[in-house]
């Protein structure tokens, strides 16, 4: 049985095996951008803390695009997902993060959420086939082949370092806090 925080996250299991605790970790971590996410119009997904840039709605579909990268086109050596497949990102490399004003919360929300599912799904099709071990049927760009355990790490970092910054952000837009 999952126990579930007062914010509505899933807790990481403490006795799980290892792809249950890694799992377990990644979707409190998604459950953790959602929180910092939810109930904002497109003004406090756009808001800024000084110096930065970066905004909750940026996070948002640059998480997507991350989640896709690694879970669908990596790993399973898909094509990438719409809107990803159409970018240049040697000309835009970072238009994930500016394209993100110019979409509705419904949009950005959604984005995501099918990223998300779409790597559930994944995840649960290679572990039927295999173990952590397995390697990504695509090679990084220096010819190497990530294993799974390696994304799942991975992964947990990426949310684990973007929901800080998501912290500071909603902290200046509404005042909301936690951890």
């Amino acid at each position: 049985m999952t126990t579930v925080d007062e914010q509505g996250r899933p807790e990481p299991p403490l006795d799980g095996d290892e792809a249950t605790t890694l799992l377990g970790f990644l979707d409190f971590h998604r459950a953790t951008l959602a929180w910092k996410c939810a109930g904002l119009d497109a003004a406090g997904l756009r808001a800024t803390v000084a110096p930065s840039s970066l905004t909750l709605g940026g996070l948002l579909k640059h998480l997507a695009y991350v989640e896709d990268h690694w879970f669908s086109h990596v790993l399973c050596g898909r094509d990438r997902s719409a809107p990803f497949d159409a970018v240049d990102w040697t000309a835009t490399p970072d238009w994930d993060w500016e394209s993100a004003a110019d979409d509705t919360p419904d949009e950005l929300h959604g984005l995501w959420a099918a990223a998300v599912g779409r790597s559930r799904t994944a995840v649960a099709d290679a572990l039927a086939d295999g173990d952590l071990a397995q390697p990504a049927r695509r090679t990084r760009r220096d010819g190497s082949r990530p294993s799974l355990r390696w994304i799942l790490v991975h992964m947990v970092e990426e949310y684990s370092r973007h929901n800080g910054h998501a912290d500071l952000i909603r902290e200046s837009i509404d005042g909301r806090t936690g951890e």
